[in-house]
């Protein structure tokens, strides 16, 4: 396992303790359930990172991609607020995912879930590699909520009014069921480059 994974992981269990659950009458204008799993501490298996640009086919960019993630793990603990898109404040989801791309890639995502989803690209889920984009049916229709992957399992998002960022597992029925679609943003090479750097700057 990477050195970098080690901090974080420390980060993560700190911030999910730091905050006491909220009431269940509080509803999410994009995770309208109350009944979404805990938050559950994050593993990463360090050959699980890897993603690859759509515009330069065979490019590893397995390095770059832990930037983004260390990024996301950074917004940890961070409320959610409806509309939001900054770490002043707060996200909700799909401003949460436009963040992380736009502090460490430069790459400007549209504002709204469905639009991330209809401007990336279609993979499998089996295919999902760290920095990928997960989307859930949250609100009885499709796209209505967004999260970043993480690897083994695991995505980080903001998850309603009332919560902060947080960890969660996939394989949690309540994502399970939920669960209707992944997708890849495309690195050009100036987004490549700017990851290559953020990473740099961390090691």
């Amino acid at each position: 396992m990477p050195r970098w994974i080690f901090p974080l992981l420390v980060v993560a269990a700190c911030s999910q303790a730091a905050f006491a659950a909220p009431s269940e009458s509080l509803v999410d204008a994009e995770v309208a359930s109350s009944q979404a799993p805990l938050p559950v501490a994050v593993q990463l298996k360090s050959e699980s990172g890897v993603m690859r640009s759509f515009e330069q086919a065979g490019h590893d960019v397995a390095d770059n991609t832990s930037a983004l993630v260390t990024t996301a793990m950074g917004f940890v603990g961070l409320r959610y607020r409806r509309g939001g898109n900054s770490a002043e404040t707060g996200f909700d989801c799909s401003g949460f995912v436009r963040a992380v791309y736009e502090k460490t890639a430069g790459l400007v995502l549209p504002r709204r879930a469905k639009d991330q989803a209809a401007s990336t690209e279609v993979i499998d889920k089996r295919d999902l590699k760290p920095g990928d984009l997960v989307f859930f049916n949250t609100m009885r229709r499709a796209f209505s909520h967004v999260g970043v992957y993480l690897g083994d399992g695991k995505f980080i998002h903001s998850p309603r009014t009332g919560q902060q960022v947080r960890v969660e597992d996939m394989h949690a029925s309540y994502w399970q069921r939920r669960f209707n679609g992944a997708r890849r943003v495309a690195l050009d090479g100036d987004a490549i480059k700017r990851l290559s750097v953020a990473q740099n700057l961390r090691e």
